[in-house]
C-alpha cells in the first residue's frame, strides 16, 4: 500500500512539474490570442537610381533610405520606381528581409521594379505574381496612353503571430496617360477581387499619380479605404516634395478587411542628415487584424 502510494505521489508530482513548465507558454498563447495583432505597412516611391538629381542622387542618399527602413522597420512594404541595383542594396542591408518582384520592361530585370518586402521574421509569403496595367495584362506591355510600362505586384501573406492570412499590391500608375490611369487602377481592383475570392484582408500600396478628389478614384474608394481617411491618428501632409520644388498628395495605402488603423503617418523626418530620401515622403500605416 505504502509502494502504491509512493508511485501516485511522484505522478502526481511529475504532472506538476510538467504543468508548471507549460505554464509560461499557456499564459503567452492565451495573451496572444487577447492581444491585437498589429502589421505595420509601408509605401515607398524610392526614385530611380539613374535619374539625374545631383545632390539628391542616388548615391548620396542611399544612406538615409537605409536609415529610414531600419527606423521605420515594416512589417511589409512596396517601393515604386526601384532599379535592380537598388533593389539589391535594400536586400543585403537588410537580411532580415526578402522580397518579389520583377523588371517591368521584360518580367525580368530590366526596368523599374515594384517589389513587395516583407520581414521573414514577421510575415510569411505563401504566392505571389505581377501583372501589366494594359489590355495584355499577362505579359510585358504597355497600356493605353501610357508614357511608360506600368506593374502591380501581389503577394498573399500570412502573419505569423496569428496566423491570418491577407493580399498585399503594390503599383504605380501612369504620370501622363489618364486613360491609362483610370484603365489601370481599374484592372487592379478587378483583378484584386479575382485573385481574392476567399475575402482575405488586402493591402494596395502605391503611387497613383493622383490627388485624393481624382474622379478614377471612385471606384476604389467603394470597395477599399484610404489610411490617411480612416486612421485614429493621421496627417495632410504631402507626399510629393519633388526635391523641395513640387507637392500634392499622391502617394496611398489602402486597405478592407481589417477592424482598425490606428495610425497612417507621412514620414518626413530627416536621415542621415538629409532633408529628403526621396522626391516622395514613405507613407506608412499600422493596421490591426
Amino acid at each position: 500500500m505504502q509502494i502504491f502510494r509512493k508511485r501516485i505521489m511522484k505522478r502526481l508530482a511529475l504532472m506538476i512539474m510538467a504543468a508548471l513548465v507549460m505554464l509560461p507558454q499557456a499564459v503567452q498563447a492565451q495573451k496572444n490570442n487577447e492581444e491585437p495583432s498589429e502589421l505595420k505597412v509601408m509605401s515607398y516611391n524610392i526614385r530611380l537610381g539613374s535619374a539625374n538629381d545631383g545632390t539628391n542622387s542616388w548615391h548620396m542618399r542611399y544612406a538615409a533610405t537605409a536609415e529610414m527602413i531600419k527606423d521605420q522597420a515594416p512589417d511589409v512594404f512596396g517601393v515604386q520606381e526601384a532599379l535592380s541595383y537598388q533593389i539589391l542594396f535594400i536586400e543585403e542591408n537588410f537580411r532580415n528581409y526578402e522580397c518579389v518582384g520583377v523588371g517591368r520592361e521584360d518580367g525580368k530585370k530590366e526596368g523599374e521594379f515594384m517589389s513587395i518586402f516583407w520581414n521573414k521574421k514577421t510575415v510569411s509569403m505563401l504566392k505571389w505574381g505581377t501583372f501589366w496595367l494594359s489590355e495584355t495584362p499577362d505579359k510585358p506591355s504597355m497600356g493605353w496612353d501610357a508614357a511608360c510600362f506600368r506593374t502591380a505586384t501581389w503577394a498573399l501573406m500570412k502573419d505569423k503571430k496569428t496566423g491570418k492570412k491577407f493580399y498585399f499590391v503594390n503599383t504605380h500608375l501612369d504620370h501622363k496617360g489618364k486613360e491609362a490611369q483610370k484603365n489601370g487602377l481599374k484592372l487592379i481592383v478587378d483583378r484584386i477581387a479575382q485573385i481574392n475570392p476567399d475575402g482575405y484582408p488586402m493591402v494596395l500600396t502605391g503611387d497613383f499619380n493622383m490627388e485624393p478628389d481624382n474622379p478614377n478614384l471612385t471606384e476604389l474608394d467603394s470597395k477599399m479605404q484610404s489610411t490617411r481617411k480612416i486612421a485614429a491618428e493621421t496627417d495632410s501632409h504631402d507626399t510629393f516634395n519633388g526635391w523641395g520644388r513640387g507637392k500634392g498628395i499622391i502617394d496611398y495605402i489602402y486597405v478592407s478587411g481589417f477592424s482598425s488603423c490606428p495610425e497612417y503617418q507621412t514620414i518626413t523626418k530627416r536621415y542621415a542628415d538629409r532633408k529628403f530620401v526621396s522626391d516622395h515622403y514613405p507613407v506608412c500605416a499600422k493596421l490591426i487584424f
